[in-house]
C-alpha cells in the first residue's frame, strides 16, 4: 500500500482463484445464513488485527492520541475495510491469496483515518501570507541568482495566473504538506476535483514560467512521494 492517500486497486490480474480462497472465504462470504456470518466475523478479525499493526506502525506520526482513541480508529478502518471487500469480491482474480488482497484495504483505510487524525486539529494553509514562504535560497551558491529569479516567476505566477480556488489548492498541497483527503473533506470536495484542479494549477504556471523564459515549472505535491 502507499501512503499517500491511493486507494488499494480492486482488481487483480486475471488468474484462477486458489481452492483454498474459495472454501474458505468466497464460497462462505456469497452464501446467505450462519456460514455467512462465520465468515464476516473471521474476515473482520483479519482486517483489525491489519488496522492495530498500521495504527502501532504509524503512531509516532499521531501526536496527542491516546491508546484507546487509537484502538476505536483501528475498529473504525476494519470496519470500513470489510464493507469494501464485501463490495468489491467479485474483483477478486486471485493473483495473491484473498487474506493478502483483502490485507491492503485495512491498511488503507487505517492510513486515511490517521492521516484525517493527524491534521484534525490543524489549520490547511490557504492564507496569501503563504505564498511567501516558497524557499528563496539555492543548493549552491553560484545557483542562487538563477534560484531567486525563478522563485520570483513562481510567486507572481501563483498571484496573476490562477484563479483563488486554484492558489487554495496548489498552496495547500505543494507548500502546505496537507493530504489531498484532508484537503478534500475541509473543503467539502472530491480528490478528484483537487486532483484536476491541481493539474490545471501546475499547466498555468508552467506556461506562465514559459513566457517569461523560466522554462517549466514542476511543483512537487504530497502526493507524489
Amino acid at each position: 500500500m502507499q501512503e499517500s492517500g491511493t486507494a488499494p486497486a480492486v482488481t487483480e490480474p486475471s488468474a484462477a482463484v486458489g481452492r483454498d480462497d474459495l472454501q474458505e472465504w468466497l464460497t462462505p462470504l456469497r452464501t446467505a445464513g450462519p456460514e455467512r456470518e462465520l465468515a464476516i466475523g473471521r474476515l473482520h478479525g483479519l482486517l483489525l488485527r491489519a488496522a492495530r499493526f498500521e495504527t502501532a506502525r504509524r503512531r509516532p506520526t499521531v501526536t496527542g492520541v491516546g491508546g484507546q482513541q487509537l484502538d476505536d480508529l483501528a475498529v473504525q478502518a476494519a470496519d470500513d475495510a470489510l464493507m469494501s471487500v464485501l463490495a468489491r469480491l467479485d474483483s477478486f482474480r486471485g493473483a495473491s491469496r484473498f487474506t493478502t488482497w483483502a490485507y491492503k484495504f485495512a491498511i488503507y483505510e487505517t492510513s486515511v483515518k490517521l492521516r484525517r487524525r493527524a491534521w484534525q486539529d490543524r489549520e490547511v494553509p490557504l492564507q496569501p501570507e503563504t505564498w511567501a514562504l516558497l524557499p528563496d535560497s539555492a543548493a549552491q551558491p553560484q545557483q542562487q541568482a538563477e534560484h531567486a529569479e525563478f522563485l520570483a516567476g513562481v510567486r507572481d505566477g501563483i498571484t496573476a495566473a490562477l484563479t483563488p480556488h486554484q492558489r487554495h489548492v496548489l498552496v495547500a498541497l505543494a507548500l502546505g504538506g496537507v493530504p489531498i483527503d484532508v484537503l478534500a473533506d475541509r473543503l467539502g470536495t472530491t480528490r478528484g476535483a483537487l486532483y484536476k484542479t491541481l493539474h490545471d494549477a501546475r499547466r498555468k504556471l508552467r506556461a506562465h514560467l514559459a513566457d517569461r523564459g523560466l522554462g517549466p515549472a514542476p511543483i512537487p505535491t504530497s502526493e507524489e512521494a
